[in-house]
């Protein structure tokens, strides 16, 4: 099998890498800036760059990870010219206007939106993760998402360790908007109301729940300029729907109807405690610890180094707080409790205290 991606960023290099470790025999060719491909050339996650997009019509598979509009664009040249059977699919953040896009023109190949529930706050290549896909939810569109020619295609996903979910691409534009979307424009106008540039204090006290419910508010723009331009009634309709929540708190509040705010945090609570919890979701969320540390050479060499020799890998870190000649506190931040505790049990065993 030949696999071509386009765009080597976070979700493209993280595809490279987790094919590589999971299909070996599976010939890997990328199209990106020739940097990023050198890297990943002697990373060994790719096997050959591709010099131009057009290059992928006779691979089997096709990934499109490049924002919506490039990813138009590809359709459009490479729809006409893909051999037979080829498969084209993209990792956009939204599906029907994809969907529509493909319908439009004349193919030999077959087209499945897809649409990995996954990712991080930080993007590019040097943030790629072959475990990014394990246990994520991974849509895909499209009716011939399911026929027993895709097989192959969703084999392969499925041994990335994503959850297939097939859905309606309009239906899919719906639920991401929100849950996906709003929570993004919700932390972006959480953290400008409550860090006015004119409250610096605010600041200071901003950190644990707050720094946690706002982390995606450190998003690319860029990305999500073109997700909300082409999924901007679906947004426009979330958003709405979160004014008239907020309203009616406000209201609650406002009248000192304490049953009302009881009924919505209650609600609230129950609504939340039926989400998956052995699922990604868009930003993967990070399990903290706290180190307290003395103000000496050779601190953070310690902290590393035995975490580094039981394979576990630091996410974030942060130093918080320190005083010359006392000491201070970094964050670590890691993928999930499980690793946080391991981490903190590793890092109290040499002397150091943790909460």
């Amino acid at each position: 099998m030949k696999i071509a991606i386009l765009g080597l960023g976070l979700i493209g290099g993280s595809l490279a890498k987790a094919i590589r470790n999971v299909r070996p025999d599976i010939f890997l060719s990328a199209f990106d800036l020739p940097e990023i491909t050198s890297q990943a050339i002697s990373e060994k996650a790719i096997d050959t760059r591709l010099s131009s997009s057009i290059e992928a019509k006779d691979f089997d598979i096709i990934f499109l990870c490049l924002p919506t509009e490039l990813s138009i664009q590809e359709i459009e040249k490479l729809a006409p010219v893909v051999k037979p059977g080829c498969i084209i699919t993209d990792v956009c953040s939204v599906k029907e206007i994809l969907e529509k896009k493909w319908n439009a023109l004349q193919s030999d190949g077959t087209y499945i939106g897809g649409h990995p529930m996954t990712g991080k706050e930080k993007s590019g290549y040097e943030n790629s993760d072959p475990i990014l896909f394990e246990n994520a939810i991974y849509i895909l569109t499209g009716k011939e998402a399911e026929l027993p020619s895709s097989k192959s295609f969703i084999d392969l996903l499925t041994a990335i360790g994503a959850k297939i979910k097939f859905l309606d691409a309009a239906l899919h534009d719906t639920i991401v908007a929100n849950v996906s979307h709003l929570p993004q424009l919700v932390a972006v106008s959480l953290v400008n109301a409550a860090l006015n540039e004119d409250q610096y204090a605010f600041k200071d006290f901003a950190a644990g729940g707050f720094r946690d419910l706002t982390r995606i508010a450190s998003s690319d723009f860029l990305i999500w300029e073109q997700i909300i331009r082409y999924n901007r009634e679906q947004i426009l309709s979330a958003l709405s729907g979160f004014q008239k929540t907020v309203a009616q708190i406000f209201s609650s509040i406002e009248k000192e109807d304490f049953a009302a705010l009881q009924f919505a945090f209650e609600h609230a609570k129950e609504l939340r405690d039926e989400i998956p919890k052995n699922s990604k979701g868009f930003i993967n969320q990070l399990a903290d610890i706290f180190v307290y540390v003395k103000d000496e050479p050779g601190v953070l060499h310690k902290l590393t180094t035995i975490l580094f020799q039981n394979k576990l890998s630091i996410k974030d870190i942060e130093l918080l707080k320190i005083r010359e000649g006392t000491g201070g506190t970094f964050r670590l931040s890691f993928d999930s409790e499980d690793i946080a505790q391991q981490a903190k049990a590793l890092i109290e065993s040499i002397g150091f205290k943790t909460r």
